[in-house]
């Protein structure tokens, strides 16, 4: 490009990958049966997230107004609390809910992420405009409306990471959550394909979070609001968009000071596929086990070595533990293999060694397990710093592998009198499509569970009896449905 052409101040054409968002969330329709209906699951399993997530103080801490008494009434609900409040306050708080503990869906390719994240955004503005609809006499959205918004998040989210990974430059997997969410609450908010691509620019003129809150010697609680945050940031943008500021159309390929040379390594994106639905149909959910999800298939190979390890450590206070070998995907080990002190819960439930060592004691991996209490027991320390952890790269070749998408882990005790456990190796865990009918019963299990410790028992039953019957969930009002979850 000449210097002219970089100090010309004729505005170009919108960069093309942010028409291409646009025009899948203006112009398309969202025809996969399977998609919605396990966008119904994923919905019930975020709320199940965010009613866990209510035992947990710090997490309380962030709910409500940004200030004291900065409520408003006819606003957007916070589940399990009496909190109405406006639109963008409402996405940080359901966003931080459900993201809390590690514990809704995930995504897994060349960039990580958590694409019911976007919920946080979907369920604010929709509850919200919903709340206005009523107050003039129109209807609001349905839930089937909903989960099509959140089908389009989610394939905004997944398609960008398959090709595109934010975190070899530093950056957190949370910028797609913003961009998703930017480009679907303009849509939900009446905006126009010229209105989408101005918030989009918006969205990636923020640039995004650094990754550092998710890594030693860092690792702190901020990964469990940060995804809240985007949210919060992408209502902005919307409701900026909405009232007609400008855009910049080549916010990504700007030579020098566009998104792509200050950020990207001057590389633009790649795209494996078009838009459509696959990223709902294979989502991954979190069903048993509230762990970073590289590590659900090592929690669940511990599991089954739990009975076979657990008494002879009893004995000896794991003394007689020479060695346990992880074999992991390549990307575990960038993202979860730990050594040295844990300062806290979101230190452990991102040390791959950590959540391997605790169900081999306890037979168990629940969200207390990350607690300090839990933590002091000397074993835990003794069995981490006797793991040896590797790649199988036949784990992250299947990884990889579009028509897989396995996330493989194997674990191994041996013990210093030359005995040693069997190998246990699973491919895909629980909450994988290729174990869809085994998992959503197990899901359900969780969201009843879940939702009886946080709501009255005869709001309990109507949404189980609603869960149960597809037609009537998705015909409900958001309203009415959001109604069910109020405190």
């Amino acid at each position: 490009m000449s210097l002219a052409q970089v100090r010309s101040a004729v505005r170009p054409p919108p960069d093309e990958a942010m028409t291409r968002v646009a025009d899948y969330v203006v112009r398309s329709d969202v025809g996969s049966r399977e998609a919605y209906e396990t966008a119904r699951f994923m919905l019930l399993d975020s709320l199940a997230c965010a009613a866990l997530a209510m035992d947990h103080e710090q997490c309380v801490n962030h709910l409500g107004p940004l200030v004291p008494g900065a409520e408003l009434r006819g606003g957007a609900r916070v589940p399990y609390t009496a909190f109405e409040l406006d639109p963008a306050q409402a996405a940080y708080n359901i966003g931080t809910q459900i993201r809390w503990l590690d514990f809704n869906d995930t995504w897994l390719a060349a960039e990580w992420g958590h694409p019911s994240d976007n919920l946080g955004a979907i369920l604010a503005v929709a509850d919200y405009l919903g709340q206005q609809a009523i107050a003039q006499g129109r209807a609001p959205m349905t839930v089937r409306d909903v989960l099509g918004w959140a089908i389009k998040a989610h394939e905004i989210q997944g398609c960008y990471a398959l090709k595109n990974a934010f975190n070899r430059v530093g950056l957190d997997h949370v910028i797609l959550v913003r961009l998703a969410s930017t480009a679907v609450a303009t849509a939900m908010l009446g905006g126009s394909r010229d209105q989408v691509v101005t918030a989009i620019s918006h969205s990636w003129i923020d640039n995004g979070a650094l990754r550092t809150y998710r890594h030693a010697p860092n690792t702190g609680p901020r990964k469990s609001w940060a995804a809240g945050d985007a949210c919060r940031r992408a209502v902005i943008h919307a409701l900026n968009a909405m009232k007609g500021v400008l855009g910049y159309p080549s916010a990504l390929t700007a030579p020098t000071w566009g998104f792509y040379d200050v950020a990207f390594d001057g590389k633009p994106f790649e795209f494996e596929r078009d838009f459509g639905s696959y990223v709902m149909e294979n989502v991954l959910f979190k069903i048993s086990y509230p762990a970073e999800f590289h590590a659900q298939t090592a929690v669940e190979c511990a599991m089954q070595l739990h009975p076979l390890v657990a008494p002879r450590i009893g004995r000896d206070g794991g003394e007689s533990v020479e060695r346990i070998v992880i074999e992991t995907q390549q990307a575990a080990l960038r993202i979860i293999d730990k050594t040295g002190p844990l300062a806290n819960y979101a230190d452990r439930d991102h040390c791959i060694q950590y959540m391997v060592a605790v169900p081999l004691l306890f037979g168990r991996l629940t969200a207390q397990d990350y607690t300090d209490a839990v933590a002091a027991d000397p074993r835990i320390d003794l069995l981490r710093g006797r793991t040896v952890v590797m790649e199988n790269p036949r784990f992250t070749q299947e990884y990889f592998d579009p028509d897989k998408r396995y996330i493989g882990n194997s674990v191994q005790v041996h013990f210093k009198d030359g005995a040693s456990t069997p190998k246990v190796s699973i491919d895909y865990p629980i909450g994988h499509r290729r174990r869809r009918d085994e998992g959503m019963a197990v899901l359900m299990k969780k969201f009843e569970s879940a939702i009886a410790s946080k709501l009255p028992e005869i709001q309990v039953r109507t949404l189980m009896t609603l869960a149960s019957s597809p037609g009537g969930f998705d015909a409900m009002p958001i309203t009415q449905f959001m109604s069910l979850f109020k405190k």
